[in-house]
């Protein structure tokens, strides 16, 4: 409402806007005192002619029974009319008409003597009051869109102003995509014609008071006439369209149509569905740009939330605002504990200063890469991270926060870790050859002397002796098996496969497994069936051999036994390797295969064995499964295909 003069006696209480005009204009065309009051006949405004007649400079918010004599409770009902004789505190007898539409009153004075006057000052009030109905509706349906949370309440809120502002009309509300204009929302109130509903058919002249640019409008979804619209329901005789353009783009449009019958102000009618769509196309307008930036947001968030690399935003004050998945899992702290806390409450002491020195550096708008540090998991415990930061800035260009993008180095540092000791390894290899060719030559020395000795004990029948010497020479041959077996194990593996023979290649595993067998007193039995050679390089398949012996002896008490059988099969050799230790959890069967995945107490075990044994097993064309009962022990099953 409008709390100034304006007009020619228009007083506070005026709507405003287009509403404000409209006013001035009825208060301009009477000479006549009129005045607008509530139901309880309070004044809402009045002009200058009301306010003489009653003898007050100001009539605005004072109840009309206190400036007229003999005005009683109105028993008007909405939409009703009636006259009476009143006396103003002068002494004047004056006609005062008064006529009620909703909540409004409007009130005009006439001279007893001028009927016919009376008569059209009494249809100028219902013309106030319904302009007053109106505009009240306007202003009820911009509450109501602006307060809708979707287009689909926005598009209720608009059906029920247009059934408000036009009863016993047809009419149809359309809103469409912004850039393709494809229908997104439909309400019709009424039965409309076949093919209606997807093209929008506007006026010349709406388009050009709505300044809509027809150049980039779709053939297909909008057309322009020069005549009337054509009619979308099929009982109508009569239509007005009104186009929602905002911003210069069309975003629907608003049909209203008359049936046969219906007598009705075209021209009043367009005036308002005028007014009533373009307060509708600002709506749809902003709804749409909020939809849009929800979901700009949203996919954002979830773009952070789910990338594969550790993201952290902290502001300028070291509040972390973006902690995603994959960082919260590897720290195991929970996202909302971390939220709008200070930065520096995860980072280990040692490393503050560091960190700090970064995020001022960032906050500088200097970028860093490549910095590593730690963070603090759950239970205290240090995560290795390598961060790249870069500055945030805001709409404004000024710096609002950091980000920071990582990775995690912790398998990298173990990895890092075993390629060392693999080098260790490697080198350790290259001393055992020429230690085996330094034994070999004693040794084959000491067997030839042993074999000699037993040739001369044998003549000489003496029976003691003999057993000695036949242990001594026993003892050699097995040293010698030993280091011809290390030396091929040794030998870097070929990668063109040859015919093998299984059963040879597990006894050597077996051999290379002696010691482990003796510390842990565990007894091999072979149950060893006639099998067909298969196509392998024979030192990897004495790496699968070596590690799953070596497993069955972790996971045994002493004294315990390892069966390992071979058989034929249709196309497959198959290879079991039973133990008889402690088993495997159901949980962790499904990642006993997995590289880093161990059983095994912290330091005792790698994780790799058997992730290298199924890796050599299929790169063999093979399978390998695994059986276990908890207390029972595990079974391997290998099969290889048969070479041909």
């Amino acid at each position: 409402m409008k709390s100034e003069r304006s007009g020619k006696g228009l007083k506070k209480f005026a709507p405003a806007g287009a509403a404000a005009d409209a006013f001035k204009a009825f208060f301009d065309m009477i000479q006549s005192p009129a005045a607008l009051c509530d139901a309880e006949l309070n004044l809402l405004s009045a002009n200058s002619a009301f306010e003489a007649l009653c003898g007050v400079k100001d009539a605005s918010g004072q109840s009309l029974r206190d400036l007229l004599i003999g005005v009683g409770d109105s028993p008007l009902g909405d939409g009703t009319s009636q006259e009476s004789e009143l006396r103003c505190h002068s002494g004047q007898t004056v006609s005062l008409t008064f006529s009620r539409r909703g909540e409004t009153v409007a009130v005009v004075a006439r001279n007893l003597s001028a009927a016919a006057a009376g008569d059209s000052l009494a249809a100028a009030g219902r013309a106030l009051i319904e302009q007053a109905r109106v505009e009240q509706a306007l202003l009820e349906l911009g509450r109501q869109v602006a307060s809708a949370t979707s287009e689909e309440e926005l598009v209720a809120s608009v059906a029920r102003g247009v059934k408000g502002l036009f009863p016993g009309r047809t009419f149809c509300v359309r809103i469409t995509d912004q850039r393709t204009l494809a229908l997104t929302s439909l309400y019709a109130e009424g039965r409309l014609r076949e093919g209606a509903r997807d093209v929008i058919v506007l006026k010349r002249t709406a388009v050009e008071k709505t300044h809509l640019s027809t150049a980039l409008l779709p053939a297909d979804r909008v057309r322009v006439t020069e005549g009337d619209v054509p009619l979308v329901f099929t009982d109508s005789v009569r239509s007005l369209c009104a186009p929602l353009v905002a911003s210069g783009h069309l975003f629907g449009a608003i049909n209203v149509e008359y049936p046969a019958g219906l007598t009705a102000d075209l021209v009043a009618d367009d005036r308002i569905l005028i007014q009533l769509a373009n307060q509708v196309a600002v709506a749809v307008r902003n709804a749409k740009l909020i939809d849009e930036l929800t979901f700009v947001r949203k996919y954002l968030e979830e773009l952070l939330e789910h990338a594969n690399a550790l993201i952290l935003v902290a502001n300028r004050d070291r509040k972390v605002v973006v902690f995603n998945k994959v960082l919260s899992t590897l720290t195991g702290l929970a996202k909302d504990a971390v939220l709008g806390e200070d930065l520096l409450g995860f980072v280990p002491d040692t490393e503050r200063m560091r960190v700090m020195r970064i995020i001022a550096s960032s906050l500088r708008g200097e970028p860093v890469t490549h910095f590593e540090t730690r963070v603090l998991g759950k239970d205290g415990r240090e995560v290795r991270v390598s961060f790249a930061t870069s500055t945030v800035f805001n709409a404004q260009g000024e710096v609002e926060g950091v980000i920071a993008i990582g990775q995690d180095l912790t398998m990298m540092k173990e990895l890092e870790g075993r390629v060392i000791q693999a080098e260790k390894l490697a080198s350790l290899g290259q001393f055992a050859a020429s230690v085996v060719h330094e034994i070999n030559n004693p040794m084959t020395a000491v067997a030839t002397y042993a074999d000699a000795l037993i040739a001369r004990a044998t003549v000489m029948t003496e029976s003691s002796d003999l057993e000695k010497y036949r242990k001594i020479r026993d003892n050699c041959e097995r040293v010698l098996r030993f280091t011809r077996n290390l030396v091929s194990y040794a030998r870097p593996a070929q990668d063109r496969p040859v015919r093998v023979d299984l059963n040879p290649v597990i006894d050597m595993a077996i051999g290379f497994c002696d010691h482990v067998l003796h510390k842990h007193s565990v007894l091999v039995e072979k149950d060893y069936g006639p099998v067909p050679k298969v196509a392998a390089v024979p030192g990897n398949l004495v790496q699968v051999f070596i590690n799953l012996i070596t497993n069955a002896c972790h996971a045994m008490q002493p004294g315990g036994s390892v069966r390992i059988s071979t058989r034929h099969e249709a196309a497959d050799v198959v290879v079991g390797v039973k133990d008889f230790g402690s088993g495997i959890a159901p949980e962790d069967l499904p990642r006993i295969f997995d590289p880093f995945f161990t059983t095994k107490k912290d330091g005792k075990g790698t994780g790799l064995g058997l992730s290298i044994v199924r890796n050599i097993v299929e790169n063999h064309g093979g399978v390998i499964r695994v059986e276990s009962t908890v207390g029972q022990g595990a079974f391997f099953e290998i099969r290889l295909p048969v070479s041909e």
